[in-house]
């Protein structure tokens, strides 16, 4: 049985650390990762209109973690994918 949706940050930090792959995971796991937080964290910006500001903040932090991620990718050759 599938969890609903988080409807508030501490929610969204719940289910970021639930997922959260091991530290020696594949980089394209992380990116995955990353950019599925930024999108969530998105969301309940939208949601939990108290935290709006600091939502948006581990959005952003999220994307730049996914930036630096994608470009070590890139660096090595391998697609971001």
């Amino acid at each position: 049985m599938r969890k609903a949706e988080p409807k508030t940050l501490r929610e969204a930090h719940e289910v970021v650390m639930d997922r959260r792959p091991p530290n020696n995971a594949n980089p394209s796991v992380w990116l995955a990762f990353r950019l599925g937080n930024a999108r969530l964290y998105k969301a309940i910006a939208d949601v939990d209109r108290g935290h709006h500001h600091e939502a948006l903040y581990w959005a952003g932090y999220e994307e730049r973690q996914a930036g630096e991620i994608s470009a070590e990718l890139q660096a090595e050759g391998k697609s971001a994918d």
